[in-house]
């Protein structure tokens, strides 16, 4: 399963026509504002919440975890298993056990322009995914994970899983693409793919959508216009037209919504959270402000081919200098509990027995002096070369709340002798160069969010290394390579009793823990801004949005 990078982009300067927003009182119309315009558009590269929030409303997956955290069907008819006959253990001719597992599509399910949804579409999809140039970000889906496909008739297949997987039912990341627009579009330069696919160069074709809306207008930076697929099968969609406006200025992005220019903020992608407290007490009589609680895993990436990063003394150092306690309570009203592990303790698969990291700045200099920086120069400690211990930290420009905090960990870190230069980039180069490269020199700051129970294969496993080799697939930006860690990250899929599970969930956090490839900071809980006339949005605390059960939201009577 892949992580979705959970952005809050604030860059300053673009400001909508309020002349040109929609009424409020039309009630068939909603408007929707966020704080980032996605970089892309294609469903299975570059994740990125503010493009997957959009997408949602467009597309619905085979399998999701719903907001009770329970994984269920929605372009499936119902989830396999071995109960019903739908999934079996299989012996390939190797000797390796697998899983078949079947599945069928809803019958009456089509793409945007009348054109079905058949086997045909899953194929050609396992074809792109498998690709080694296709540049999907859960490449380890479709190139190690699923060893074939076959299709019993148009809307009936078998996926042949390569190990007996623990959740065999699971295939969320499994985004299916029309083969009768991308096809030729692939076939004809799969390097280029990700260029030149319609999704990018064709944004409005109604034959890329199958969800209850579809995209009919784009504004570069500005807005996306949705309207009813009339090809959806399912319940009628509620409003005759939704505009998601991006406004990267969250204190323009907040007086849009008070002016009637937007009717919600949604926290997939919207205010930062003390910017949302803030909200909450002068509006919260003529708003619904939800704070859900959830997986977004707010956290420093290191780059571990950096030198200095590269001594997990100097990783652990970072981290005790770090007083984040007195950052949740100043910062979050405690509402953004400390992460002491990528793991959240509202998931079933939190564990307590691992290393912990107190604000304690005399550990934190004892680790350094051994680190081989003892000595300080006008502050700043130095090595036996005189060479300073100074590192680059980045996060996207503009965005307040991790630029306040920015300056609080530089200057925690700046008592601890250590010299840090902050060099911010624009949220799109950020995700979509830097990061997506691995062009960061030292530290950079962002959130990952993800489903429950999710095996972080993507972003520590060492074959998940972004290169220019794998077309930059993958999400380990940190080059994180233990040997252990990888046998859990396999075992973790094919080990399912529950004592010898937990056992394996323990020693993962206690590998993290120790070695620190990133460096944790807080749990999110983010901020839902909601009008009292709407009902039915539920957030569901992961990476799946409120946006794929949009079809239930309804105007109040």
């Amino acid at each position: 399963m892949r992580h979705v990078l959970a952005v809050l982009a604030l860059t300053a300067g673009l400001i909508v026509n309020l002349a040109a927003a929609p009424a409020f009182a039309a009630r068939d119309t909603l408007t929707i504002g966020i704080s980032q315009f996605p970089a892309n558009w294609h469903p299975s590269i570059e994740p990125m919440s503010a493009k997957h929030f959009i997408l949602d409303a467009t597309r619905r997956p085979f399998t999701v975890y719903d907001a009770d955290w329970k994984l269920g069907c929605l372009l499936c008819t119902a989830l396999p298993s071995v109960e019903a006959g739908t999934a079996a253990l299989e012996t390939r001719a190797d000797g390796r056990q697998g899983y078949a597992v079947t599945y069928t599509i809803h019958p009456d399910a089509r793409w945007g322009d009348g054109t079905p949804i058949t086997t045909k579409d899953v194929l050609f999809t396992w074809e792109v995914g498998r690709h080694p140039q296709s540049g999907f970000t859960n490449a380890d889906l479709f190139t190690r994970d699923i060893v074939g496909v076959d299709a019993k008739d148009d809307k009936t297949f078998t996926i042949h899983r390569d190990k007996p997987l623990c959740t065999y039912a699971e295939i969320n990341d499994f985004a299916v693409l029309p083969a009768h627009l991308e096809k030729a579009v692939f076939d004809s330069d799969p390097a280029a793919y990700r260029q030149r696919s319609r999704y990018e160069t064709d944004t409005t074709n109604p034959g890329l959508w199958y969800g209850p809306y579809r995209i009919t207008a784009i504004e570069s930076g500005a807005h996306v216009v949705l309207e009813p697929n009339p090809s959806w099968w399912g319940p009628k969609p509620p409003f005759r037209r939704i505009v998601v406006k991006a406004i990267e200025n969250t204190a323009a992005l907040e007086a849009n919504l008070l002016s009637g220019g937007l009717d919600l903020i949604p926290g997939e992608a919207g205010l930062p959270f003390e910017q949302a407290l803030a909200f909450e007490k002068k509006n919260g009589a003529k708003y619904s402000v939800i704070f859900k609680p959830g997986l977004v895993f707010e956290h420093i990436d290191l780059n571990l081919d950096n030198p200095v990063l590269a001594d997990a003394r100097v990783r652990r150092a970072l981290l005790l200098a770090v007083d984040r306690g007195a950052i949740s309570r100043q910062l979050f009203e405690n509402r953004q509990p400390v992460a002491h592990n990528q793991v959240n303790p509202l998931d079933r698969v939190y564990v307590e027995d691992f290393r912990h990291y107190p604000y304690d700045p005399k550990e934190a200099a004892k680790l350094l002096d051994e680190a081989g920086w003892g000595e300080k120069r006008g502050g700043t400690r130095v090595n036996a070369k005189g060479e300073k211990l100074s590192l680059e930290f980045m996060t996207t420009a503009g965005n307040r709340a991790r630029e306040l905090l920015q300056q609080v960990l530089q200057a925690q870190w700046k008592q601890a002798g250590v010299e840090v230069r902050i060099a911010n980039e624009p949220a799109r180069v950020f995700f979509g160069q830097t990061l997506h490269e691995r062009r960061h020199k030292a530290m950079a700051l962002f959130a990952w969010i993800s489903s429950p129970e999710n095996i972080p294969r993507t972003t520590f496993h060492s074959t998940m290394v972004p290169t220019a080799a794998n077309n930059w697939s993958g999400q380990n930006y940190m080059n994180f390579k233990n040997p252990e860690m990888d046998r859990i990250l396999d075992d973790l899929e094919t080990v399912c009793e529950p004592a010898a599970n937990k056992r394996l969930w323990t020693r993962l956090q206690q590998i993290y823990a120790d070695e620190l490839p990133s460096l944790p900071l807080f749990f999110r809980a983010d901020p839902h801004i909601l009008p009292k006339w709407i009902d039915g949005i539920v957030p569901t605390g992961h990476e799946a949005s409120t946006m794929l059960w949009i079809e239930t939201w309804k105007v109040k009577e």
